[in-house]
């Protein structure tokens, strides 16, 4: 179980405040203006500033953004109906994210606990991070208070279930991840304005849970599909992270990452950005043998920060792409 606090979290002081009649100006008590506009609930918020770093942090995923930008919506119109003394009954949040590995499914979870607490939809915009194995028991009895400690941590915030099918295992008659769902099922009814559950996993497989599990699918109001990633997305997602690091491709080295790229993606395993990193990685452990073979060379900033290309074409990905090659 993972637990991320999000850091500079600022609620809106529009919740609690009294409505204001039609073409009434109201102060709240810290003299803040009553939100009456779009843009003032977005500056009192900054639930904008999330948006923008989630366009800038993430490649692609041009309709992950799109649907998040559309749920941001629908929470500030609510809180300005709200304002308006227009009934506003609390939307249903919980969320189900598919996709392959390192699609962002995490981050962009990060994120919605962050809007979500800014608009003031939860108390706290942390998210904790789970699997099965922090859910279900192994024996009789353990299964349910291993599932109530779990949302009691995540409560006031975003509970995110990753591969969240697992819970689900007919064809073991002496499991209890059944036991673990009902638990959840219920929470996610009776405490939906206190805490937003996101499911996530493949999307054939969830497909199968929810057919197994009506109640479920009932419960969640977003379905979230992430694509993989494009080629260019990759190469571009590995120069972030580089950059991140303060390292940067030398010359012919980003061609060369291309090269490995397009060899990688058409392997077995493949894990989108996770993958990247994961090749970045060991390019950089590449590096350091190759700098640490020359003790006495006296070594600069250049040398410490630049990734060659004979250090990501040593990677076996290159004799793998080359083999499966026809006529080769």
């Amino acid at each position: 179980m993972a637990m991320y606090n999000i850091p500079g979290s600022v609620t809106t002081p529009v919740p609690g405040a009294t409505p204001a009649k039609a073409g009434e100006v109201v102060e709240q008590g810290d003299g803040v203006r009553t939100a009456r506009t779009v843009a003032e609930v977005m500056a009192q918020s900054q639930a904008g500033d999330v948006l923008d770093e989630l366009d800038r942090e993430l490649v692609g995923l041009a309709p992950v953004k799109a649907r998040i930008r559309d749920i941001a919506a629908l929470l500030v119109i609510d809180r300005l109906r709200m304002n308006q003394g227009l009934q506003a009954q609390t939307p249903s949040l919980h969320m189900s994210f598919t996709g392959n590995p390192g699609t962002g499914k995490t981050t962009v979870a990060l994120r919605m606990a962050q809007i979500l607490h800014r608009l003031g939809y939860i108390r706290k915009g942390h998210l904790v991070a789970v699997t099965r194995d922090d859910l279900v028991g192994q024996y009789v009895g353990h299964t349910a208070p291993k599932t109530r400690e779990v949302l009691k941590k995540a409560m006031g915030g975003v509970l995110f279930i990753d591969e969240a099918y697992y819970l689900y295992r007919p064809d073991n008659e002496r499991d209890y991840g059944q036991e673990a769902i009902e638990i959840l099922m219920q929470v996610m009814e009776n405490n939906r304005d206190d805490l937003v559950v996101i499911l996530a996993g493949y999307g054939d497989r969830m497909e199968t849970f929810f057919q197994s599990n009506p109640g479920m699918r009932s419960r969640i109001a977003h379905h979230l599909e992430f694509p993989d990633f494009a080629e260019g997305e990759l190469l571009r997602i590995a120069e972030m992270m580089l950059e991140q690091q303060n390292y940067r491709f030398g010359p012919g080295a980003r061609e060369t990452f291309q090269e490995y790229i397009a060899h990688r993606i058409r392997q077995p395993q493949f894990a989108n950005a996770r993958s990247v990193r994961n090749a970045l990685d060991r390019a950089r452990l590449r590096q350091a043998s190759r700098l640490f073979a020359n003790p006495d060379k006296e070594l600069t900033v250049d040398d410490l920060s630049t990734i060659e290309s004979p250090d990501i074409r040593a990677s076996r990905v290159f004799d793998l792409g080359a083999a499966a090659t026809p006529n080769n």
